[in-house]
């Protein structure tokens, strides 16, 4: 779906069409490797649960990690909470790329996006979509294209007066071209995303899954899942992280 501002056409979505900030953040955090048509529909109903900072930082992990089941990489729902703490704690949200960077899963691609979808700054940032559209313009003969290469042509053809709308339209144009069949593999920085089929994040994410219905014994989670030889590797990951709590012979989402 397309929505009109001005006399230019984007496609619809919720982050758009309010950038404050923390609408900016959750999304760019739940479109790290993962696509727009998913995560659309898990943001509506994540931000209907915690609308804003606070809620967010108040609310136990083990409710956050049981919005967020659906989109994966569980770890980018404790960034996202722990972004929060640190948010409210400071009393402002960061307003400045080095601040924002130093929120947790907050890197610098992703804090330049924040500046120009949240406050409208002409900050420098490369994803996916960018990389389709620049190398189709700019190096159609080039086998391997590096992001050094790319960011110099963007700080040559950034609207600097509207940033926001130059990054939106370059992200449907991206996707667009993808689509076409423009292939940013030829970027050195493109990382394929592995099939979650037959991977130790599968696992992660059944773990999660079983816990958020209540806490058990390891011996009741690997019945549960149907343990295989990617259960101790996942579960041990999950605890690692902070994810997954264990209280004497207890596991349970950590609180």
């Amino acid at each position: 779906m397309l929505r009109q501002r001005g006399e230019e056409l984007y496609r619809d979505m919720p982050w758009r069409n309010d950038t404050r900030p923390y609408y900016v953040l959750v999304s760019e955090l739940m479109l790290q490797q993962t696509q727009v048509d998913r995560v659309i529909p898990k943001f509506l109903q994540f931000i209907e649960r915690f609308p804003n900072e606070q809620k967010l930082a108040d609310a136990p992990l083990a409710d956050v990690l049981r919005e967020w089941q659906g989109l994966g990489y569980n770890r980018r729902a404790k960034f996202l909470h722990d972004a929060t703490k640190k948010i409210v704690n400071s009393g402002a949200f960061p307003e400045s790329e080095g601040d924002l960077t130093a929120l947790p899963g907050v890197g610098q691609n992703t804090a330049g996006a924040i500046m120009a979808y949240a406050f409208n700054q002409p900050s420098i940032f490369i994803e996916t979509n960018v990389r389709a559209v620049y190398i189709h313009h700019f190096f159609a003969e080039q086998d391997r294209v590096d992001d050094n290469d790319i960011r110099t042509l963007l700080k040559q053809t950034l609207d600097h007066e509207n940033p926001r709308s130059f990054y939106w339209s370059l992200m449907d144009y991206g996707s667009w071209l993808k689509k076409q069949g423009v292939k940013p593999s030829r970027s050195r920085h493109y990382k394929k995303q592995l099939p979650l089929k037959g991977s130790v994040r599968e696992v992660r994410g059944q773990i999660l899954r079983v816990l958020s219905r209540g806490d058990m014994t390891r011996v009741q989670l690997q019945k549960q899942i149907r343990a295989d030889h990617r259960f101790e590797s996942a579960l041990a990951g999950l605890l690692r992280d902070g994810l997954v709590s264990k209280k004497k012979d207890i596991l349970h989402l950590t609180k």
